[in-house]
């Protein structure tokens, strides 16, 4: 297992030095999901929500907040993304959103962290537009699903 990096010699909090690693394209696939009551979903795809399109708000949400990670997360660097994709699958059987965001680079650093805050946000995103009517809502199974690109290469989630 790899050590911890944003931490110096000293134990103390630091942001990592990317300034001699090769600049590359880089991709990060993250997902998640928000369960709700069943009326609460039908009401997202009916489209009849008097908020507006819940998924189109929430997809510019995930596709903004990507773009704030490092605004947001005090050790990431600032990047330039050059391509963010926001997508929804409804699933009625377990009253579900899933999200899943793509982000890419070409940078010294990776998208992992862009990725992940995307999705979270956008689900975020529809908790609020929807917590007057299910504030029961619950948000889960947030995780990194495969990063490509950068010195450690690439890696897919096995589960």
């Amino acid at each position: 297992m790899s050590e911890l990096t944003h931490f110096n010699q000293r134990g103390e909090a630091h942001m990592v030095d990317v300034g001699d690693k090769q600049v590359t394209h880089r991709v990060a696939v993250a997902s998640g999901r928000i369960t709700m009551q069943p009326e609460t979903l039908a009401m997202i795809v009916k489209g009849d929500h008097r908020k507006g399109d819940v998924l189109g708000i929430a997809r510019l949400a995930g596709i903004m907040a990507s773009k704030r990670t490092s605004d947001l997360v005090p050790l990431c660097h600032p990047i330039g993304l050059t391509h963010v994709e926001v997508d929804f699958t409804v699933c009625e059987e377990s009253s579900s959103v899933s999200c899943q965001a793509r982000t890419e680079t070409r940078s010294q650093t990776g998208v992992e962290m862009e990725a992940l805050t995307s999705v979270q946000v956008a689900l975020l995103t529809i908790y609020d537009m929807c917590k007057a009517v299910d504030r029961g809502m619950c948000m889960d199974n947030i995780r990194l699903l495969e990063k490509a690109g950068g010195k450690s290469g690439d890696w897919k989630h096995n589960g």
